[in-house]
């Protein structure tokens, strides 16, 4: 059993950054593939980047290509979104997500486990 918990959301200003953090408890961490999706109000969640067990392979939407970096620290168990030039367009609730195996990342259904989610709300 996987458990996670984000952190780091908030309101800013277009332009501004944030950086989320998902800390995550049980065993073997570095096992597991670790996403981050987000969900607008009235829209469906979408992928927004995925990181491979051991952090060498890093996959984003096209939508936050060179704004949003993810990283991982596997001694501290803790995934990152490092979310950069923020728009409008990006507030959502955030969410980090587990899986095994590299397979099928942007798909939601394919990560056994969740966290309950930050908001992060830029405003114009």
């Amino acid at each position: 059993q996987v458990q996670l918990v984000e952190s780091g959301g908030g309101l800013v200003q277009a332009g501004d950054s944030l950086r989320l953090s998902c800390a995550t408890s049980g065993r073997s961490f570095s096992t597991y593939t670790m996403g981050w999706f987000r969900q607008a109000p009235g829209k469906e969640r979408e992928f927004v980047a995925a990181i491979s067990g051991s952090g060498s392979a890093t996959y984003y939407a096209d939508s936050v290509k060179g704004r949003f970096t993810i990283s991982r620290d596997n001694a501290k168990n803790t995934v990152y979104l490092q979310m950069n030039s923020l728009k409008p367009e990006d507030t959502a609730v955030y969410y980090c997500a587990a899986k095994v195996g590299i397979q099928a990342i942007s798909t939601p259904t394919r990560y056994a486990y969740w966290g309950q989610g930050t908001q992060a709300t830029v405003s114009s």
